[in-house]
């Protein structure tokens, strides 16, 4: 298991660029994350958490990386989003194609987080599958040390910021009119989402 700092970016963009599993803090709890279109590492993912076949949420830097990925979005939907983003708030958007994180889904949950250096790393790593650090029903985890020995051993390295909130980011499905809060996150936030969708859609 190998221990990088925020001041590494660059190694761990070679890991994950390498097809690594990692742990590493977002603007909301501590998640596996791999390259979003590396079948293998996101199969690998899925097996270290014992998930079903469900998609998993993808991480990236800009709302140009999310059209790379094939992601649609009308220009009321990419306003209503730029006036949010960055930030956690996942949003789930109809895609072009399936891609390895989607596991076969035609839509994908996508995040640009808040965290300036985390996207940093994704614009060198480009998009980023990105899910707890848990197994599948059991509870996200807050700081590396928190992470279950299993868990520990089947990753290839983590970045250790610290303690996070563990506050879970908002999630609004957009691939119905009007859009659907599928998850509060924190309760300010989310009725600032709120209010700004209502105000550009």
């Amino acid at each position: 298991m190998i221990r990088w700092t925020l001041e590494q970016l660059d190694a761990v963009a070679a890991a994950l660029a390498d097809g690594a599993v990692l742990l590493l803090p977002t603007d909301t709890i501590y998640g596996l994350h791999a390259d979003a279109h590396n079948d293998a590492a996101v199969e690998r993912i899925a097996r270290i958490k014992g998930r079903d076949a469900k998609p998993f949420v993808v991480l990236a830097a800009s709302m140009s990386q999310l059209e790379g990925l094939g992601v649609r979005m009308s220009d009321d939907v990419r306003a209503a989003l730029s006036e949010v983003w960055p930030a956690p708030l996942t949003a789930i958007l109809p895609l072009d194609r399936p891609i390895a994180a989607t596991r076969g889904a035609s839509t994908v949950a996508v995040r640009i987080p808040a965290l300036p250096w985390l996207r940093s790393l994704l614009e060198k790593t480009g998009p980023l599958v990105s899910t707890s650090a848990n197994r599948s029903g059991e509870v996200p985890i807050q700081q590396p040390s928190e992470l279950a020995q299993a868990l520990h051993e089947a990753l290839d390295g983590l970045l250790d910021a610290g303690r996070l909130s563990g506050e879970a980011s908002a999630i609004v499905d957009f691939t119905g009119d009007p859009p659907r809060v599928v998850r509060q996150g924190q309760l300010l936030f989310t009725q600032k989402v709120w209010k700004t969708l209502r105000i550009t859609l």
